[in-house]
Order: structure tokens, then C-alpha cells, then sequence
């Protein structure tokens, strides 16, 4: 991939309610076939781009040794769109990085599917056909470690969380395992901090049921979303409605099944994304069903979207749906959260004309909902210079009202660059609760995250002990600074924050 370079960009308007401001748009060149998988907001709001490239004539991790397959592919960005670094990890075959989440402690682990045995940046031996390869990295992109684990079964990995004891759930899919239930089942692997197994669980009915989203609950728990064609059999309790089916199962933080439930009509109904809110969950997908099953909203032309909320226990509050006319693919979906109720719902994807492709068919949208699904805007966002085949991979909304758009654009199959586009929203950031202070963890172990909520040039971050000792002090450009708590005695201290505009702010800071 080549360096990066800034266009310019152009919004197409379905309705003109709401108006985005583009900030910057970043697109990183290549003349293979690039998978873009995620785009990940760190904990000081800067952003690392994650998926899988053939790397051309660059031998950065392979030594003297020229790896001709795809690699994990790792790219940071700061606030600006500005490369921070780049980082491949190389294996000796086909190594295709899916899934990153950011880490308390500033780093990422990133979790993919390896067809390599041990050699070059792989440290472990294959365990068998497909194998779930796990990397943690700091915020430098260094290793720090990772680990192997699969079996004589095909493994894939799809999502990853990090918990609240630190350690992490990883979701995939295996094929073929004798201990499994169908052709292809789900298989949840829970890890330490370290990345020390601690179980395994596999789920699945007597067909194909696939992974394809995970998230974290306010319980320490996880939520599986799962696109399934079982019926009841296996470990499936629930009833498929149609060909495919919406599978949602509720995990405790032991990684035991609390719950399960099954949306879907007489056809396709394929889930894609998961999402918290201040009462439960929101579920997305497309479907091809119409009033059937317990799919009680219709189907307008193509393949719609659709979306369920649950509350927490994962009873209905509402379904809705929506087109654009065509072959409609949901993405990601982003929520805005106030004190005690989610104020609106972000959807991004991208659309194709049915059965084929055509110029200018394949092209990122975004909708933009209100807490109760109700649409307020959509949008089609165009690049500068317009590729054939224009496919969003994820979307962020962020904490300061801006918008995060990934995906890939080619003129041809084959030959995909990387595009992200950082969008401001004026009516969004309105909708967004700001503090004057936050930091982050608190209580804190090692590092804190203190962020500015207020426009200035230069700030004053003081650290001082109940006693008003003052403990730190250093000055920033930042409107997020990492701060060390390690030498840090138990108990509680106070940050202050002063800037060149007068402004100040306080707030506590307890140390573990």
C-alpha cells in the first residue's frame, strides 16, 4: 500500500434535514485485493484501521523472507487522518485479521483466522486446517503477545471483547468439529489478560449457524448475534421461522447461555450488527421476508433492512424496516446514549442493484435514526474520485459528534484501496452529553485517560493528593492525554485542568 493522501469529498443528500461537514478523508492505496475489516476508536479518540493485505515488495516483519499471502494488516491514524504507523503480521500462508477491540490499557488485540504454520511473526504451530490466531499489541503496535488456538476442525475468528476482569471473549465459527453440532457451529473462547484459555463453549443446531457480531452488556456478560439456518436440534432451543434466521443468544460473564431468542420470517433473514441502548439492544440485518413469522413489518423491494429492538431480557419493544431500492447491506450501527435513554441510532452500508453490478450501484450510505427507530435522515457519500465498487465495512460514531466511515473502493475486482472518511455533524454533536473532565478507567491501575471537553490551544494537567500536594504536572495540545498512575499509592486524588482560554475544571481521580 502506498502513502496516504487527503481528497476531497462530496455528499449526496436523500433528505437535507441534517448536513455533515467533511474533516478529512483518507485513502490508502493498493494494487491487490485488500480486505478491510474494522475501524476502532482508541481510548485517546485516535483511530487504528484493521484488515488483511498482500503486502508489495515490502518485507517489514518477513526478515529476508518474501511473504506472498495476505497479512494482518494494522494501520493508525490520529485525530487529523495522519499516520501514526503501519504494521503487518506476517505468517507463512494466508492470515486474514476480522476482528480488533481497543484494550483498558491503550493497545488493541486483534483476532483473525490463520491457514500458517509456525514461521516468520507466528510463533505457534498450526493446530489443524484453520486456526484462530490472536495478537495483542500495545499502542505502539508492538507485540506484547499471542496465541494460537484451534484444532484438527476448521476455526474462524468473526468478533472479540474485552471484559470487565480485563480478560477477553472471542467469537468465531468452527466446521466439521466432532464435538460440534452441524456443519458449522459457534465457537466462544473465553481468555485471561494474558490470553491463558479458561473454556470453550460451541453452540449450534443440526444446519449452518454463523457468527457475525458480538458486544459486551452492562453485566459483564456478552451478546451474541448469530445468522442461523438451524432448527431446533443441537443446542438451539429455538424454532427457525424461514431459510435464515436472526439468533440471539445472551451469555453471563461466566460464559454460560442465560437466554435465547429467534426473529425471522418465511425466507432470508441474514443479521449483521448488534448494538447496546439504554434499555437493551438494538439487532440489524437484511431480510427478504415479508409479514411472516414473527416478522411483523413488510418487505418494500430488494432486500431491506431490518431492525428489532429488545430489551434486556430479549423481549420485543419494536421492529421497523427500510430501503433504498436495492440490494441494501448493513455494516455497523452506532448509538448516541444519554443519562437514561438512547437519543438515536447511526446505520452505514452500502447498496448494489439486484443480481448485478453496476457503475455507481455500490456505493456508502449512512441512516440516521431516532431512539425509537424512527428514520430522521439518510445519506450516500461519494469520494472525489467515484470507484465502481464502493463497499462500507464499519462505522463509528464517536464521543465528540463525529463520524467514522471504513471501507473498500475499486475500479475493479481485485484491486481494492482502503477509504475512510471522517464526517462532523452539527446536530449529532448537539445531541452528545459533554463534560468539562472525564477520566477514564476510574478507578484506575496503571494509566488514565484524562479528556477535555472544551476547545482550547494549550492546557495545565495537575495531579495533586487529598492533602493538596501537587503530585504531576505537564501541559498538552490534546484534547485526550495519558497520564502514569503506576507509582501512585491507593486512594483518591484530584486533576485539575487549566487552559489559555481561562477555563478550568476539576474532577477525582481513585486510584485501585
Amino acid at each position: 500500500m502506498k502513502k496516504l493522501y487527503t481528497g476531497a469529498l462530496t455528499l449526496c443528500a436523500i433528505s437535507i434535514l441534517f448536513s455533515q461537514e467533511v474533516i478529512w478523508q483518507k485513502d490508502l492505496q493498493s494494487t491487490t485485493q485488500d480486505f478491510l475489516s474494522q475501524v476502532t476508536t482508541t481510548l485517546d479518540r485516535q483511530y487504528v484501521v484493521t484488515g488483511s493485505s498482500i503486502q508489495s515488495n515490502q518485507l517489514q516483519n518477513v526478515g529476508n523472507k518474501q511473504n506472498n499471502g495476505f497479512d494482518f494488516h494494522v494501520v493508525k491514524l490520529n485525530q487529523q487522518g495522519e499516520q501514526v504507523w503501519e504494521k503487518y503480521f506476517s505468517g507463512n500462508n494466508h492470515d486474514f485479521l476480522s476482528a480488533t477491540v481497543s484494550t483498558q490499557d491503550g493497545g488493541q488485540l486483534l483476532a483473525g483466522t490463520s491457514y500458517s504454520g509456525k514461521g516468520l511473526d507466528k510463533k505457534e504451530d498450526s493446530k489443524g486446517g484453520s486456526d484462530i490466531w490472536l495478537i495483542r499489541i500495545n499502542e505502539f503496535g508492538d507485540e506484547l503477545w499471542q496465541k494460537t488456538i484451534g484444532s484438527a476442525a476448521e476455526e474462524e475468528a468473526r468478533a472479540v471483547i474485552q471484559t470487565t476482569d480485563l480478560g477477553f471473549f472471542v467469537a468465531g465459527n468452527i466446521q466439521n468439529s466432532d464435538k460440534g453440532y452441524g456443519a458449522k457451529d459457534v465457537l466462544i473462547i473465553k481468555l485471561d489478560k494474558n490470553g491463558k484459555e479458561l473454556s470453550q463453549l460451541i453452540l449450534g443446531g443440526k444446519a449452518n449457524d454463523e457468527i457475525e457480531k458480538m458486544i459486551p452488556t452492562r453485566d459483564g456478560g456478552v451478546l451474541l448475534g448469530i445468522y442461523s439456518r438451524s432448527n431446533v436440534s443441537g443446542s438451539k432451543k429455538t424454532e427457525n421461522f424461514g431459510e435464515g434466521d436472526y439468533w440471539i443468544v445472551k451469555l453471563s460473564k461466566e460464559g454460560k447461555v442465560e437466554w435465547e431468542k429467534n426473529f425471522g420470517g418465511r425466507d432470508d433473514d441474514h443479521l449483521r450488527t448488534l448494538v447496546l441502548t439504554s434499555s437493551g439492544y438494538v439487532i440489524g440485518g437484511e431480510s427478504r421476508s415479508g409479514q411472516s413469522g414473527n416478522k411483523t413489518v413488510g418487505l418494500e423491494e430488494g432486500t431491506d433492512l431490518w431492525l428489532i429492538s429488545l430489551d434486556e431480557k430479549g423481549e420485543e419493544m419494536w421492529q421497523k424496516s427500510y430501503n433504498f431500492k436495492n440490494r441494501d447491506v448493513l455494516m455497523g450501527m452506532s448509538t448516541i446514549q444519554g443519562k437514561d435513554l438512547t437519543k438515536g441510532i447511526l446505520l452505514g452500508g452500502y447498496t448494489q442493484a439486484e443480481g448485478k453490478i453496476e457503475a455507481g450501484d455500490e456505493e456508502f450510505w449512512m441512516l440516521y435514526l431516532d431512539g425509537n427507530g424512527n428514520e430522521q435522515w439518510r445519506k450516500h457519500v461519494k469520494g472525489e474520485s467515484k470507484k465502481r465498487e464502493e463497499r462500507l465495512s464499519d462505522i463509528q460514531l464517536n464521543k465528540d459528534g463525529s463520524i467514522i466511515l471504513a471501507g473498500t473502493s475499486a475500479e475493479e475486482f481485485g484491486k481494492e484501496s482502503w477509504k475512510i472518511v471522517k464526517l462532523g455533524d452539527k446536530q449529532i454533536d448537539q445531541l452528545i452529553e459533554k463534560q468539562d473532565i472525564k477520566i477514564y478507567p476510574n478507578p484506575v491501575s496503571d494509566y488514565a485517560y484524562v479528556e477535555i471537553g472544551f476547545d482550547f490551544k494549550e492546557a495545565e494537567i495537575i495531579l495533586y493528593d487529598m492533602s493538596g500536594r501537587q503530585i504531576q504536572n505537564f501541559k498538552t495540545k490534546n484534547k485526550v492525554t495519558k497520564i502514569n498512575t503506576q507509582p501512585l499509592i491507593q486512594g483518591a486524588y484530584l486533576v485539575t485542568i487549566k487552559t489559555d482560554t481561562d477555563k478550568a475544571a476539576n474532577a477525582k481521580l481513585i486510584k485501585k
